[in-house]
């Protein structure tokens, strides 16, 4: 559905200046839209709006064409879907409970509801054993992962999310957002996304919205086009220093070349002597083991393997991996962290090769040719522009002189 806001204010009563002063901007169905701006431009301000969690003071907000201000607020709300950071489930109610909550409202079974509840756990790459357990029993990546499925389970044709991976650590971030990449590969909600961070913008939005002081649009655009050129000093600070490098934000895992075959695996299950005798086989020192369900787990070196009982507890845990929907410079990342190549995995999770530091700095070398070959075209182009009108200036000149007009 597509998202219009026409002229929308909202005005504090005792405060001199509105918070959101007539905005007017229409976000595109089935495509991720991220305000991003300093803290206090209004951009949460402007998302609550769509779901009348704040009222507007004035001007019309439709969703798929229907005017939000006609319609019942809870009814409105049951229909989009909201996810918040820190997840904001209820502690009192199971994973279960929680996920289940939404479409309970909206009077579906029992049955129906915990078939939802299944296929949501697994939509967001957790097992079935978490229906049961309470947020408190869960990590803050975890916590997300079950707000995100929480405010999804009733097929919500439109998502707003208010900087819902603000409070995970950098790595827990990385893999947050390509699940939801991921997700919306498969879904093709009409998201909007609140970030202060515009690396997560740039990752995330096929449209950014760069917001300033009472949610002005400074500049709405693609992520490329904001990068290329900032519409003015303000975006452009905001940008940042070391543009270029954010060109590899732009670059996806599934744009390069992955190794399929040059790193061996083994099954969690998997005998000991039977994972030694691939690694002698294929001459090298390192394998990856990979869980029940195809995910990369642990590397193992050859040596964990003389001590080892199981595959289970041996080398040391995956540290950071990266999906399809990883951006180069989150690969860059997981190869620094990992001291080595980062496991590749697909949209639940499941391995399918590892990425390697020379294939990521290949991609850089071909960007800054690219870039470079650009930068030459421009130049020649503008060389070529003042000669055809200095050229054109020399020609005509005498031409306008001679009948009166002035050159």
């Amino acid at each position: 559905m597509e998202i219009t806001l026409d002229h929308v204010t909202k005005h504090y009563p005792g405060q001199r200046e509105a918070a959101v002063e007539d905005v007017s901007i229409v976000l595109p169905a089935g495509r991720i839209t991220v305000f991003v701006g300093p803290s206090g431009c209004g951009k949460t301000t402007t998302m609550k709006m769509i779901n009348r969690l704040i009222e507007p003071t004035s001007g019309t907000i439709t969703v798929g064409g229907a005017d939000v201000l006609s319609m019942d607020p809870d009814r409105l709300r049951r229909g989009i879907g909201y996810a918040i950071q820190q997840a904001g489930l209820f502690p009192h109610l199971t994973v279960a409970q929680n996920i289940g909550m939404v479409p309970g409202l909206l009077g579906w079974d029992r049955a129906r509801t915990a078939d939802r509840t299944a296929e949501m756990l697994d939509l967001v790459g957790l097992d079935a054993e978490f229906a049961d357990r309470f947020p408190r029993q869960l990590s803050g990546g975890q916590q997300q992962r079950v707000g995100v499925a929480r405010a999804l389970a009733a097929d919500p044709p439109v998502l707003l999310m208010d900087e819902p991976f603000g409070a995970v650590d950098p790595i827990t971030r990385g893999n947050l957002q390509d699940e939801l990449l991921n997700l919306q590969s498969e879904l093709g909600k009409t998201i909007v996304f609140v970030t202060h961070d515009f690396d997560e913008a740039v990752k995330l939005g096929d449209r950014i919205a760069v917001l300033g002081p009472r949610s002005k649009v400074l500049q709405f655009d693609t992520p490329e086009a904001i990068l290329a050129n900032p519409a003015d000093d303000t975006v452009a600070g905001f940008v940042g220093a070391g543009a270029s490098l954010k060109q590899l934000t732009l670059l996806r895992v599934r744009d390069v070349e992955i190794d399929r075959t040059g790193v061996v695996t083994a099954g969690v299950d998997d005998p000991v002597p039977e994972l030694r005798g691939k690694l002698a086989e294929s001459r090298t020192k390192f394998a990856l083991v990979l869980d029940r369900r195809n995910r990369p787990v642990r590397w193992v070196h050859v040596r964990d393997l003389n001590a080892a009982t199981s595959l289970a507890g041996a080398g040391k845990p995956v540290g950071d991996s990266v999906s399809v929907q990883s951006t180069l410079q989150d690969a860059l990342e997981a190869i620094l962290t990992e001291g080595g190549n980062a496991a590749v995995t697909g949209p639940r999770g499941e391995y399918l090769g590892t990425i390697g530091l020379g294939t990521v700095t290949d991609a850089i070398a071909a960007l800054r040719e690219e870039h470079s070959d650009d930068h030459s075209d421009n130049h020649a182009d503008n060389h070529s522009d003042n000669h055809s009108d200095n050229h054109a200036d020399d020609r005509t000149g005498p031409r306008a002189d001679s009948e009166g007009v002035t050159p």
